[in-house]
C-alpha cells in the first residue's frame, strides 16, 4: 500500500530458509499455504526484503512470527512515519521513515536486540510516495530514489564503536522521469535492472552498472508498487494492470494490458482513485503462475486474478467484503498457494493525501476493517469465498509459511479521524488463515504512537515483528 503523511517454531524457520536459499520453494511444515516466491538473486533474503517481504508482492514471509503465547513489546520513537522496515543478513533492521514536519525520507539503523536507533541518513525530498517504496538488494543496501530521481544504495557500516550510514552509489534516472513527475514504485528483475514506475505513468528500467535508462510512457498514473518475477514485471496503473518483460536494450515491452472497473470515484479509505493494491504473484506450483489486483468497483471491489502466460483475461472477477454496505482496500493483498487475502480499508482516515487526490464520493465513512479469503479452485478456471472475518486490521496483515499464522495489528475503540490518533486501542492480533478466527490479541497501545496506518510489519528470522506506525517502529517479540 502506498503510505499516508507520508521459541517455538524456529528450528522450522530455519530449515525452510535454508530450503529457499538452496533454490526450493516449498513453504514450512505449519502452513498449508505456498510455495514461497522465487528468490529474487539482486534483493535479500525473501520475507524481509521489501515492505510486501520479496519482489513478488506475495506478502508472506518464511519466517515465524512472536506466536500466540504472551509478548514482549517495546517502541523506538523516530517522529517519522516508517512503511518500509527490511532486515538485513546480519540481522540489522533498516527502515525507511518520512518525517511528520517536513516529511523529508530518512533511513535508520536499529538495534536488532533493543530496537535503538544507531544512525540515521536524510535523502532529498520529492513526492510523498518517494519515502516509502524502496527494496534490500543482496549487498545488504538499502535502494531506494531520492527526491533529485537519483537511484541511491545505502549501506550501513561500523564506525568506530558506532554505526554510519552512507550512500554507496548514485544512479541519475535523467530525463527518464519528466519535470513534476516522481517515482512511485522500484523494484529489481532477475537480469539486475532496477524497475520503476512513476506517479505519472512512466514505466522504465535501469542499469545502475552502465547507467542505461530505458522508459515508457502509459499515460496512467501509478500511486502503488510494482512487483517482478522471473522474466516478468507487473505494474498496476489507475486505469489497468499491466503485464510487462523487458527488450534486448532493457527497455519495457507490454506483454498485456488488462483494463479494470475504477469506479465512480475515489472511495473514502483509499489514496487515489482507482486500484489500491500493488500487483502480487502467487501460484500453487511455483508461485508465479498468477497475478492479481482488487479494482475499485462500487459498491464492492472485485479481486481480479490473471494468469501470467493466459493474456488480459481473468480467470476469475469475484466481489469481495461483501458482509458490508460497500468495501474497498488501499492494501495489496497476501498471495500464496492458490489462496488470497484482502483486508478492507473502506473509510480508514488517512492523516494526508497524495497532492492531486480527487475528493472521495462519499467525503467520509465509517471504517468498519474486515478480512476475506478467496481460493481459486483447483483447476485454475475460477475463484471462490472461503471465509469472511470481522477483524478491523489498522495494518497491512502477513501470513507466515513458518507457522501458518497471519500477523496484524487490530484496533478497537473510536477510529475516526480523530479516535485512531487518541483514544483508539492496538493489539498484536494473530488470525488463523484456514478459519478466519482470532487466536489471541495483546494490547500493544493506544493512539497516534501505535497507529499503524495500514504499513506492514516485518518478521526476522528470530521471530521478532518490527511494525512500522505513525511515528516510529514497534518491536513484538515472544516472551
Amino acid at each position: 500500500m502506498p503510505f499516508s503523511l507520508p521459541a517455538g517454531g524456529h528450528l522450522a524457520a530455519l530449515a525452510l530458509s535454508l530450503t529457499v536459499a538452496l533454490g526450493g520453494t516449498a513453504a514450512g511444515p505449519a502452513s498449508p499455504f505456498g510455495p514461497q516466491a522465487p528468490q529474487n538473486p539482486a534483493t535479500a533474503a525473501n520475507g524481509a526484503a521489501t515492505m510486501h517481504g520479496d519482489s513478488a508482492s506475495s506478502g508472506t514471509t518464511p519466517h515465524p512470527g512472536p506466536g500466540t503465547s504472551a509478548i514482549d513489546h517495546s517502541r523506538t520513537a523516530l517522529a517519522s512515519a516508517c512503511p518500509t522496515v527490511v532486515v538485513g543478513s546480519d540481522g540489522y533492521v533498516i527502515a525507511l521513515c518520512t518525517t511528520i514536519f517536513g516529511q523529508t525520507p530518512t533511513v535508520h539503523l536499529l538495534d536488532p536486540v533493543t530496537g535503538a536507533d544507531l544512525a540515521s541518513l536524510a535523502l532529498p525530498k520529492g513526492s510523498l510516495f518517494g519515502g516509502v517504496y524502496a527494496y534490500l538488494d543482496n549487498g545488504d543496501r538499502l535502494v531506494v530514489v531520492d527526491g533529485n530521481d537519483n537511484l541511491v544504495r545505502v549501506g550501513h557500516h561500523r564506525a568506530g564503536s558506532g554505526w554510519t550510514l552512507r550512500i554507496e552509489q548514485s544512479t541519475p534516472l535523467g530525463n527518464a522521469v519528466p519535470a513534476g513527475d516522481d517515482i512511485v514504485g522500484l523494484t529489481p528483475d532477475w537480469e539486475g535492472r532496477v524497475w520503476f514506475a512513476t506517479s505519472g505513468g512512466v514505466i522504465g528500467t535501469v542499469d545502475t552498472g552502465t547507467g542505461a535508462v530505458r522508459a515508457i510512457s502509459t499515460g496512467e498514473g501509478v500511486q502503488n508498487s510494482i512487483s517482478t518475477v522471473p522474466g516478468r514485471t507487473a505494474v498496476a496503473t489507475d486505469h489497468a494492470l499491466y503485464l510487462l518483460s523487458a527488450g534486448p536494450d532493457g527497455t519495457p515491452v507490454v506483454d498485456w494490458r488488462a483494463p479494470y472497473d475504477r469506479g465512480p470515484a475515489r472511495k473514502p479509505g483509499q489514496l487515489s482513485w482507482g486500484t489500491g493494491t500493488t500487483p502480487s504473484f502467487f501460484g500453487p506450483a511455483n508461485g508465479t503462475e498468477y497475478v492479481t489486483i482488487v479494482d475499485n468497483a462500487s459498491p464492492h471491489g472485485n479481486l481480479l486474478v490473471y494468469r501470467v502466460a493466459g493474456g488480459p483475461d481473468p480467470i476469475c472477477r469475484i466481489p469481495v467484503l461483501t458482509q458490508y454496505a460497500r468495501s474497498g482496500t488501499e492494501d495489496a493483498v497476501i498471495a500464496s498457494g492458490r489462496s488470497v487475502f484482502v483486508t478492507n480499508t473502506y473509510g480508514y482516515p488517512y492523516p494526508a493525501l497524495p497532492e492531486g487526490a480527487p475528493p472521495s464520493q462519499p467525503s467520509s465513512a465509517s471504517f468498519e476493517g474486515g478480512l476475506s479469503r478467496i481460493d481459486v479452485n483447483t483447476g485454475g478456471t475460477g475463484c471462490s469465498v472461503v471465509w469472511d472475518s470481522p477483524v478491523k486490521s489498522a495494518a497491512l496483515p502477513r501470513l507466515s509459511l513458518a507457522d501458518g499464522k497471519i500477523y496484524t495489528v487490530s484496533v478497537t475503540g473510536p477510529t475516526g479521524s480523530a479516535g485512531l490518533n487518541t483514544f483508539a486501542q492496538y493489539h498484536h492480533s494473530v488470525i488463523d488463515p484456514a478459519t478466519g478466527a482470532r487466536l489471541t490479541s495483546s494490547f500493544l497501545g493506544i493512539g497516534l504512537v501505535y497507529n499503524p496506518l495500514q504499513m506492514r510489519g516485518t518478521t526476522a528470522p528470530d521471530g521478532t515483528l518490527y511494525q512500522g506506525t505513525e511515528t516510529g517502529v514497534v518491536r513484538i517479540s515472544e516472551r
